[in-house]
Protein backbone atom coordinates (compact mmCIF):
# COMPACT_ATOMS: atom_id res chain seq x y z
CA UNK A 1 0.00 0.00 0.00
CA UNK A 2 0.74 3.27 -0.55
CA UNK A 3 0.41 4.11 3.12
CA UNK A 4 3.52 3.03 4.05
CA UNK A 5 5.45 5.25 1.87
CA UNK A 6 3.11 8.25 2.79
CA UNK A 7 4.24 7.24 6.63
CA UNK A 8 7.53 7.70 6.24
CA UNK A 9 7.16 10.48 3.86
CA UNK A 10 4.17 12.47 4.39
CA UNK A 11 4.49 15.01 7.02
CA UNK A 12 0.63 14.79 7.99
CA UNK A 13 0.32 11.09 7.30
CA UNK A 14 3.13 10.36 9.51
CA UNK A 15 1.35 12.68 12.50
CA UNK A 16 -2.04 10.67 12.12
CA UNK A 17 -0.08 7.35 12.04
CA UNK A 18 1.72 7.94 15.32
CA UNK A 19 -1.40 9.57 17.23
CA UNK A 20 -3.22 6.78 16.55
CA UNK A 21 -0.48 4.37 17.72
CA UNK A 22 -0.12 6.33 20.83
CA UNK A 23 -3.64 5.97 21.74
CA UNK A 24 -3.02 2.15 21.65
CA UNK A 25 -4.64 0.67 18.56
CA UNK A 26 -2.90 -1.67 16.13
CA UNK A 27 -1.04 -0.72 13.48
CA UNK A 28 -2.96 -1.95 10.68
CA UNK A 29 -5.77 -0.10 11.34
CA UNK A 30 -3.69 3.53 11.56
CA UNK A 31 -2.45 2.35 8.06
CA UNK A 32 -6.12 2.53 6.82
CA UNK A 33 -6.49 5.40 8.66
CA UNK A 34 -3.53 7.02 6.81
CA UNK A 35 -5.06 5.53 3.59
CA UNK A 36 -8.66 7.05 4.03
CA UNK A 37 -6.79 10.26 4.24
CA UNK A 38 -4.67 9.70 1.43
CA UNK A 39 -8.29 8.81 -0.98
CA UNK A 40 -10.14 11.63 0.55
CA UNK A 41 -7.16 14.20 -0.80
CA UNK A 42 -7.24 12.34 -4.12
CA UNK A 43 -11.06 12.72 -4.31
CA UNK A 44 -10.75 16.42 -3.20
CA UNK A 45 -7.78 17.38 -5.91
CA UNK A 46 -10.01 15.68 -8.47
CA UNK A 47 -12.72 17.35 -7.72
CA UNK A 48 -11.69 20.63 -7.50
CA UNK A 49 -9.37 20.34 -9.88
CA UNK A 50 -6.60 22.32 -8.15
CA UNK A 51 -3.00 21.56 -7.63
CA UNK A 52 -1.81 19.99 -4.15
CA UNK A 53 0.19 21.89 -1.87
CA UNK A 54 1.59 20.01 1.25
CA UNK A 55 1.71 23.61 3.32
CA UNK A 56 -2.01 24.41 2.29
CA UNK A 57 -3.95 26.16 4.93
CA UNK A 58 -7.88 26.30 4.40
CA UNK A 59 -9.22 30.15 5.06
CA UNK A 60 -12.49 28.11 6.46
CA UNK A 61 -10.89 26.24 9.01
CA UNK A 62 -10.75 28.15 11.97
CA UNK A 63 -7.55 26.70 14.10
Amino acid sequence: MCSFNACKHNKACRDLYARIVAKGKSKKLALIAVCNKQLKQAFAIAKSGLIYYGNYKSTLVKN
